[in-house]
């Protein structure tokens, strides 16, 4: 499955794409706002939204091409690894 992760800690990063691939997953990270953000995310399965560390752009972003494209997209203030775990677990009982 592929997951979008947007938000969270940049130092965190490679953790938070460890515990995916831990999972079976493909995870791409975006911390930051990237240039043509909407081009950069892809195709991917889900989205995992960390709120409390992420601009309101990028939300708005990400909520867009989740609801244009049929996307499931999960939202969690928290941006720690247990955090992450809880919210990849939903997105497999939506994917079922």
């Amino acid at each position: 499955m592929s997951i979008l992760l947007i938000g969270g800690l940049d130092r965190m990063e490679k953790d938070y794409i460890h515990i995916g691939s831990k999972r079976g997953h493909n995870v791409k990270v975006y911390t930051q706002l990237p240039t043509r953000f909407e081009k950069v995310m892809g195709e991917p399965d889900g989205i995992v939204l960390f709120t409390g560390t992420v601009s309101h752009a990028m939300v708005k972003v990400a909520v867009k091409v989740a609801k244009n494209r049929n996307i499931p997209i999960i939202r969690s203030h928290s941006s720690s690894l247990k955090a992450l775990e809880r919210e990849l677990s939903k997105l497999e009982e939506c994917a079922c």
